[in-house]
């Protein structure tokens, strides 16, 4: 749709490095004094040190350090919103994984504080995008919230290369669907500037994947700092971060951000056994329904390719889903943003058809590949 009235795109800043912390003070400048740190408790351990050291010899007051509640819900947001330490502070630092940042960036948005993100993971663009994913208690898909991005990220690249390798192994998969899903979703409408960015940005998300993923995931292993590993986590994070900022609206006018990819993995988590599979492991394998359903076979089998060479899903089984749980799966996932917005040549019948072929072309493969 083209949008011919008066609108505002705020695009956060980011630092990376080992010492990106240090430029804290630096950011904070024109936005407070007063922050308290909210995210897991891991995530806290790991950052909290040299986020203390980020900050030495500035005028910025750590208030306390706090645990986010151990899921993205509404009620964890509401929760932290009450902590007086909270309401007193000028900036919320949002510290770890996708649900943490998520879960903090909802309240920050609510409370209209300035909020700073700190990724302990490289594991989704949750730490740039402008839109929180939330949960129910129980764990399954509650919906897309939109928020406020952060006002600045900061991407200390030695903590995350020593995070748990599953969450950046699944941050890998996650990205490639970004392109993916952005071209597909806009194929029906008209684009005006900032949906032409946000597309353009898209772009760029799948080259830098499928040129240093293997190169990255061996050196994150090795705990090296590597040139790979650094595009790769700057893939991850900002570029497909925005491109979401870029390709959804607050008002809902319009929304390209996911699509099918997505709604792979919002069925998943009420399905028997797939629920326990992580978010960017689930939509590789949606990258590749997604892929599929545009047409570009010759595409879907480069990435099926890529996702055996380091592990990601190639068909159901790998995530453990019945072919018979994709009408649970469609009771959750037409819920989704993306399907709400999809374009006007997808069906759930086709849609259907497309993830049982993946399942059977992956299958295959798997056999080819293990003889």
């Amino acid at each position: 749709m083209i949008n011919t009235t008066s609108y505002t795109v705020n695009l956060s800043s980011y630092s990376i490095g080992a010492d990106a912390y240090k430029q804290i003070p630096y950011a904070a400048r024109f936005l407070g004094k007063k922050v308290v740190a909210i995210g897991g408790k891991t995530a806290l351990s790991k950052a909290k040190a040299a986020i203390i050291e980020g900050i030495a010899g500035s005028d910025i007051e750590i208030l306390d350090f706090v645990w986010y509640g151990g899921e993205c819900t509404h009620e964890n947001s509401h929760m932290l919103m009450e902590l007086p330490q909270v309401q007193q502070a000028d900036i919320l630092f949002a510290v770890g994984g996708g649900r943490a940042i998520d879960t903090v960036k909802y309240a920050a948005h609510l409370m209209d504080k300035p909020l700073f993100t700190f990724p302990t993971v490289g594991s989704n663009c949750a730490a740039f995008s402008a839109q929180a994913i939330m949960y129910y208690p129980g764990g399954s898909y509650r919906g897309n919230f939109p928020t406020k991005p952060c006002n600045h990220c900061f991407i200390n690249s030695a903590i995350i290369a020593d995070s748990p390798e599953p969450l950046f192994w699944a941050g890998i998969g996650d990205a490639l669907s970004k392109e993916f899903e952005v071209v597909f979703a806009t194929q029906d409408d008209q684009f005006f500037h900032t949906t032409l960015l946000g597309q353009q940005i898209s772009r760029v998300c799948t080259a830098p994947i499928l040129e240093n993923g293997k190169k990255a995931l061996d050196d994150f292993r090795a705990h090296r700092n590597s040139f790979e590993l650094i595009q790769v986590i700057l893939d991850i994070i900002i570029s497909t971060g925005l491109a979401s900022n870029l390709t959804t609206t607050a008002d809902n006018s319009y929304y390209y951000n996911s699509m099918l990819a997505h709604c792979v993995y919002y069925g998943s988590t009420v399905t028997k056994k797939g629920h326990n599979h992580l978010h960017g492991e689930v939509v590789a394998l949606g990258t590749l329904v997604q892929v599929a359903y545009a047409g570009d076979m010759e595409m879907m089998r480069k990435l099926m390719k890529f996702n055996y060479s380091i592990g990601l899903p190639v068909c159901f089984d790998d995530i453990e889903i019945e072919e018979d749980e994709f009408e649970t799966m469609y009771e959750k996932f037409k819920t989704s943003a993306g399907w709400k917005h999809k374009p006007k040549c997808v069906s759930k019948e086709h849609f259907f058809e497309i993830m049982k072929e993946v399942n059977r072309l992956g299958r295959a493969y798997k056999a080819s590949q293990e003889q």
